[in-house]
This record gives structure tokens, sequence and C-alpha cells, in this order.
């Protein structure tokens, strides 16, 4: 199962539980309201609070599961993102460390003397003005006679294209011991029979 899948079916069981869990507590609260103003019923009173009280703890505990689960589940969910992000980004720290060692190889090339293609003169000064000056400075001091004439270090660029981070990470494999899926009507009654 994908994590995105398991998340949005257990966020629906936590919803559910609380929902469920709001109404028993509330009956509760009716049930202990009536054994204080009808003392002659308190055993009757008493056994439908207990019936509730134990309904009460399942509920609680089957939600508790589900949400430590979803918690599992946002931790890995986050696993994912962040392994996705760091791929994006150390292919950009190599594309520019890449792109540096160019630039500095165009400058050295125009310190020679040498006769680099336009666009690289013209990244050079998009990259820094202030290396591309030093650099035909230096150059127009070289001796003239032997130019040498290089091609462009860069090719044609592709774009990169990246895979989203947020449908990698619901997109990853959900971890395999995932708690069954009750319905709460199903856990309700498992706790009124183990009474």
């Amino acid at each position: 199962m994908k994590i995105g899948e398991a998340q949005q079916i257990y966020r629906e069981q936590v919803k559910e539980y609380r929902a469920q869990r709001s109404a028993i507590a509330k009956q509760l609260k009716d049930v202990r309201s009536r054994m204080e103003h009808f003392p002659g019923r308190q055993e009757e009173y008493a056994s439908e609070a207990a019936t509730l009280e134990l309904t009460l703890n399942a509920l609680d505990e089957k939600e508790t599961e589900y949400q430590e689960y979803l918690d599992r589940l946002a931790q890995q969910y986050c696993a994912y993102w962040n392994a996705t992000v760091a791929d994006q980004q150390a292919d950009a720290a190599a594309e520019y460390a890449e792109d540096v060692a160019k630039m500095m190889e165009v400058a050295r090339r125009i310190m020679k003397g040498g006769i680099v293609p336009a666009q690289d003169e013209k990244k050079l000064m998009e990259y820094s003005f202030e290396m591309y000056q030093t650099a035909k400075n230096i150059g127009s001091l070289a001796q003239r006679e032997k130019k040498e004439k290089y091609k462009s270090l860069w090719k044609e660029e592709e774009e990169k294209e990246y895979d989203d981070p947020q449908e990698a990470a619901e997109n990853g494999t959900a971890p395999a011991e995932a708690p069954d899926v009750v319905d709460v009507a199903d856990t309700m009654a498992s706790a009124v029979e183990s009474k």
C-alpha cells in the first residue's frame, strides 16, 4: 500500500473513532448524571456505565493504535520527501560546481589571450563582471601573435526533470506491519462482548 493511501485510510479511521468516542463519552456523562438523580436505579445505571466505559476504553485503545501508525507513516513520508529533495540538491550542487570550474577555465583562456566563443564570455560576465574584466585586461597584455581559438565549454543544456517530493513521498511504500482496519461498530461490539 502506498503511504498516501494508508494515511487517508487511517485518518478516516481516527476521525470515526473520535466521533464515536465523543458520543459514548456524552452518554456516559448522562448515565452518571442519572445515577446521581435516581438512586433507586443505581444498579441498572452502574451496569450501563460499566458497559460504556469498556466501550470507551476499547475505542481509545484502537484510536491510539491508529494514531501511532499515522505517526510512523508521517516519519516515512518525510524520509521519502527528504530523500527526493536531497537528490535534487545534490544534482544542483554538482551542476554549480561544474559551472564554476567552466567559468574559471574560460577566464584562464581569456587571460592567455585565447579566443573564446561569445556565449562563454557572456556567461563569465554574468557570473562575475570583475573576473571577466580582470581576465580581459590580463588577456590584452598577452602576446597577440599566437592566439588559440577554443570551442565552447557549454553544450546544449537539457532541462532536467525532477520527481515531485510530495508525489514521491505519497507513492512510497507504507510499512507492512499496519494495524488491521476495524470498523468502529465492530470495536464497540467486541468491547461489550468481552464484558
